[in-house]
């Protein structure tokens, strides 16, 4: 055996022991051995998809299938990444190509299935929509909403007031407080609901208190040596806050929130929590994370608060479960209330004029400041909640940091990668002193980035119930050893922190247990399952004598018909010019059997 296929087989070993970033350094050691073998390349993109690093599986895929164009599984692997990127009609050109020489394979004609559907969804809505969308929480009619009979909680008393001029409406929730918020809890740990007017009106509010935030939100703890009478436009100072902390991804793990804040702190005017984006999907109690969060903004509006992340948009959710969930738990129009609440929280969050915490990253542009990001427009006159696919809201919410310098396109496939020189060159620019953000696992909860001047933090321990990272959390307070006399306001040209107002604190913490429920519990998406072995590279017996006969195409066109209307009685023709091209070869031993066995059955 050569030395490429060791390392080859050692990669597999590793793939299969959860390995992945083992795994991609034994594949790519047998690339470097061997460049021209696609099931090298394939085999890493596999890898890639399993840590969603779609963009790099892709890359892999075009390889696998430059090395050898007959090599099936680097198009089915490429048509799953595509799907996963929301790029249903390229995804489907890919599996079309593997049906074409496997016409039976059940993995392909499913996903196919599914990007058919989704396509002719997209098209059907695009055709019914107007110039201007009615927004879900603009039209309640909570007057007309009826309590459910089994609810024996506390009653809300609320009220929808249409604002003078405006299309808006402001919401009144007599008796949300703490001791509904309490109820709320206990209830959801044993497996209960809300009632949807309660849901509703929840999402409303909150909507209408995001609403009101910029897009890049600027909140200041108190300092007892910082003057104050100059302050930034638009600035919150939390005048009662002593505390400030930030948490990452926490994608709907509720059990483990519950344990965040027992073990870190309770929301308070004294301690002031920011969610990082990606508090829903994956985890099964996406609906209780996101409901508890709102409560508490609802509680505490100026000690709770809330950026967007990239999971907290439509295609996402419909893929990775959170709008399974809502429609499971709550209504289809429950999910359509969140997702319009989605579309109104910030984008990004300015820490004491001094850390710019988003979701994703940084940008493809140097000349993009603060200002650019507190003036980004989530509300435009479409009515969309969505944000855009590219541009500066997108790269807030998508882009990853890098160890090399410049920029390179995202191992995603969305967004971009920047290097530390970027990082540098936009705290400098903007005067900031650090860039926190979210959206990629990392084991120990955190990692410092950037020869120090970013942070990524991941707030979800045992991510999915499968990665064994930790959680962690970023929490601010004045510095009590800051010297005031010896700052001369250029702390932000040095990546270490000598004499900053400001003392930051990384602190981790473990998944505690949760009742046997496994992620994406209530997704209905079929999470872009792999062919199962190599063999799967290969026609069966059945699809080869197809081939044989001439009639791949024919049958092709049958299964691609079924997959599409999910019924064989409306594909009637498509079966009729399989039959007559099957009944030309009368001496293949297999039409002479499926011959016999319809003569039986006439009989």
């Amino acid at each position: 055996m050569s030395e490429a296929l060791k390392w080859k087989d050692d990669g597999n070993k590793l793939l299969k022991e959860q390995k992945y970033n083992e795994a991609i350094d034994a594949y790519t050691k047998a690339i470097e051995l061997d460049g021209t073998n696609p099931i090298f390349y394939s085999n890493r993109a596999q890898v890639h998809i399993k840590l969603e690093n779609y963009g790099s599986a892709i890359a892999d895929c075009d390889a696998a299938v430059k090395a050898d164009p007959l090599f099936m599984k680097a198009y089915y692997r490429k048509g799953v990444s595509l799907m996963a990127l929301l790029n249903y009609k390229e995804a489907q050109t890919n599996f079309k190509i593997v049906l074409q020489k496997l016409p039976n394979d059940k993995l392909t004609l499913e996903n196919h299935k599914q990007c058919v559907n989704y396509l002719k969804k997209e098209a059907f809505e695009k055709a019914i929509a107007g110039d201007e969308k009615q927004l879900v929480l603009y039209g309640l009619d909570f007057d007309g909403m009826l309590i459910e009979k089994l609810w024996e909680g506390p009653l809300l008393d609320i009220k929808a007031i249409k604002l003078a001029d405006k299309r808006e409406v402001s919401i009144e929730i007599g008796g949300l407080d703490q001791a509904y918020l309490k109820y709320m809890i206990d209830l959801f740990k044993k497996g209960g609901k809300l009632p949807k007017k309660h849901v509703f009106a929840i999402v409303a509010k909150v909507n209408e208190l995001l609403r009101n935030e910029n897009s890049m939100v600027e909140v200041s703890l108190p300092h007892s040596q910082l003057d104050e009478l100059i302050l930034p436009e638009d600035e919150i100072i939390l005048k009662n806050g002593k505390k400030l902390t930030v948490v990452g991804d926490t994608h709907g793990q509720f059990y483990d929130v519950l344990n965040l804040f027992q073990k870190f702190g309770f929301v308070s005017n004294e301690h002031v929590y920011l969610f990082n984006g990606d508090f829903v999907d994956r985890g099964s109690w996406s609906c209780e994370v996101a409901l508890y969060l709102y409560v508490l903004k609802i509680l505490y509006p100026q000690s709770l608060f809330m950026n967007r992340g990239n999971h907290e948009t439509n295609d996402m959710n419909k893929t990775y479960g959170f709008t399974d969930e809502c429609e499971a738990k709550y209504s289809k129009k429950v999910f359509e209330a969140f997702a319009e609440s989605f579309g109104a929280l910030p984008l990004a969050t300015l820490i004491n004029r001094s850390y710019l915490v988003m979701h994703g990253g940084l940008f493809s542009n140097d000349s993009v400041t603060l200002d650019d990001i507190k003036k980004i427009n989530r509300f435009p006159s479409s009515g969309s909640s969505q944000p855009p696919r590219e541009g500066l809201a997108m790269e807030l919410l998508w882009t990853d940091p890098q160890p090399e310098n410049g920029r390179s396109p995202s191992k995603r496939g969305l967004g971009i990668q920047f290097g530390p020189d970027i990082t540098e060159k936009f705290c400098v620019n903007t005067k900031i002193r650090k860039i926190l953000r979210s959206h990629e696992v990392r084991m120990g909860g955190f990692e410092n980035e950037h020869n120090g001047r970013l942070i990524t933090v991941f707030s979800a321990p045992n991510y999915c119930d499968a990665t064994g990272n930790m959680g962690a959390v970023v929490h601010f307070t004045e510095n009590s050893q800051y010297d005031k006399s010896q700052d001369n306001g250029e702390g932000y040209k040095e990546s270490e922190e000598k004499n900053c107002p400001w003392s930051l604190e990384l602190e981790t913490f473990e998944a505690v247990p949760h009742p046997d429920m496994k992620p994406m519990a209530y997704s209905k998406a079929v999470l872009f399952p792999d062919m199962s072995n190599e063999a799967n590279d290969e026609p069966d017996e059945w699809d080869q004598r197809i081939i044989n006969t001439g009639c791949y195409e024919e049958n092709l066109a049958l299964q691609l018909c079924h997959a599409d209307k999910g019924d064989w009685r409306k594909c009637l023709g498509e079966m009729e010019a399989f039959r007559k091209c099957w009944d030309k070869n009368k001496n293949n031993d297999r039409t002479s059997t499926v011959e016999i066995e319809r003569k039986d059955r006439e009989l």
